[in-house]
């Protein structure tokens, strides 16, 4: 059976991510590079190892092809299992896969040295980070912020995360899908707003009128901030619920997720001088 060997699947796990904007989860990641090789059904559903598990031979060759790009530097993956592009990687770049594999196997054959982060960073005060982490949020172009988008939803658990952005499409941005305990699925529609403004409820009404009978919920993403008529309207009796995300939330939902954001936990040691009064 002719499945390709792992090392021959990294250059398509590169294409198929960069496709999926930048990041994407193990399902979407497997589902691009079958497409994209247009690997048979025998070939897709043959299993690694009957006796132990329901793992593919492709999912298993996957698998080993993402762990190597990680350790030459160009995938990162998060606690959630969802994988992007680290700041190595160059859109279109095409690797040398015997480089890939000399690098990666050399580097665990050398004992282990401390890594040095040249990438720059911005500390910044406890107290105006917020205001510096959305400033950075607003000042991403377009694509940037699309693929920002969709590697949040991914993170808090979207699957197949699209962006469709086509006009005349009722300000309907993109789509995904939501599970539950791997048991319930929402189909959601979403809009993003980047910019500094409020988004009134007349935006909201117009959202909701175009994601009917297209999803079960929808959601409204925007740096600026929501009015109040907005978040009445969001959730009016009797019609679709909108969930709203405004650029606190956003900010707020990138520390938490670790997205572009590193907190260092500082311990602080206090002396009580009564406890040795008392001894």
């Amino acid at each position: 059976m002719d499945i390709p060997k792992f090392y021959e699947l990294m250059q398509p796990v590169l294409t198929v991510v960069e496709e999926l904007g930048g990041s994407g989860t193990n399902q979407e990641i497997a589902e691009g590079v079958i497409q994209c090789l247009d690997l048979s059904d025998e070939v897709v559903s043959h299993l690694h190892n009957p006796d132990k598990s329901s793992q593919t031979e492709v999912e298993y060759r996957l698998a080993w092809a993402r762990t190597y790009l990680k350790n030459y530097g160009l995938l990162e993956n998060s606690e959630k299992g969802v994988w992007a592009f680290s700041e190595k990687y160059q859109r279109g770049m095409k690797i040398e896969i015997n480089q890939v594999l000399q690098t990666v196997r050399a580097k665990f054959k050398k004992p282990k040295k401390n890594n040095t982060n040249d990438s720059p960073e911005i500390t910044v005060d406890p107290d105006n980070w917020r205001e510096v982490l959305h400033q950075t949020v607003l000042s991403l172009d377009p694509n940037a912020f699309e693929r920002l988008t969709k590697r949040i939803l991914r993170e808090v658990g979207f699957v197949q995360v699209e962006v469709t952005g086509q006009s005349g499409d009722g300000g309907i941005d993109g789509k995904g899908i939501v599970k539950i305990q791997e048991v319930l699925s929402y189909h959601v529609v979403f809009q993003c707003k980047r910019y500094k403004g409020s988004v009134g409820s007349g935006a909201i009404r117009d959202f909701r009128g175009a994601m009917v009978g297209r999803a079960d919920k929808g959601l409204f993403i925007t740096t600026g901030t929501f009015t109040r008529d907005a978040a009445k309207e969001a959730i009016r009796d009797g019609a679709s619920p909108i969930d709203l995300i405004d650029g606190d939330d956003l900010v707020d939902m990138l520390k938490k997720l670790r997205l572009g954001v590193n907190v260092r936990m500082v311990e602080e040691v206090e002396v009580d001088c009564g406890w040795f009064e008392k001894i």
